[in-house]
């Protein structure tokens, strides 16, 4: 399974800041969308990142309080990334290494989507069980075959 299998069922619905919004109109963005990432976006281009994790450190180290920061300050400026054509596998290890819940998803210097790490714990779930069903299936026409035969 690649990354591009997950985007096709979860979709490519994006939510973007640029990096000279104020923090706390992305704040509000996220908390209205129940989304836990936006996408930083300059001039068509990738520019970084902003998750609850970044807001948080920013509420931490302001005291409990936002502030009148532009987004540019509080982004992950970096954010690990991966193509359309990357294995889950591999993700999955570049999440639990990196300890990244949201990944934007690049095709060359296009954003293709983000997809999370719930994204990825549901598709292999699903493929997960999907397999089980078909060895099961298997199994019980083997028994099948093999009851007719005795």
């Amino acid at each position: 399974m690649k990354v591009a299998d997950i985007l096709r069922v979860k979709g490519t619905a994006l939510y973007t800041v640029a990096p000279g919004a104020p923090l706390v109109d992305a704040v509000n963005l996220m908390a209205e969308l129940d989304i836990g990432s936006a996408v930083v976006m300059e001039f068509g281009e990738l520019a970084g990142m902003l998750t609850f994790r970044e807001v948080i450190n920013r509420l931490h180290a302001n005291g409990g309080a936002i502030g009148d920061i532009p987004t540019r300050a509080a982004m992950d400026p970096a954010p690990l990334t991966v193509t359309s054509d990357t294995n889950i596998m591999e993700v999955r290890r570049l999440m639990l290494e990196r300890h990244a819940r949201y990944l934007p998803v690049m095709d060359g210097r296009t954003l293709a989507g983000v997809i999370s790490f719930y994204d990825v714990a549901k598709a292999v779930l699903e493929e997960q069980s999907f397999e089980n069903k078909m060895l099961k299936a298997y199994i019980g026409d083997y028994r099948e075959t093999e009851e007719a035969r005795s």
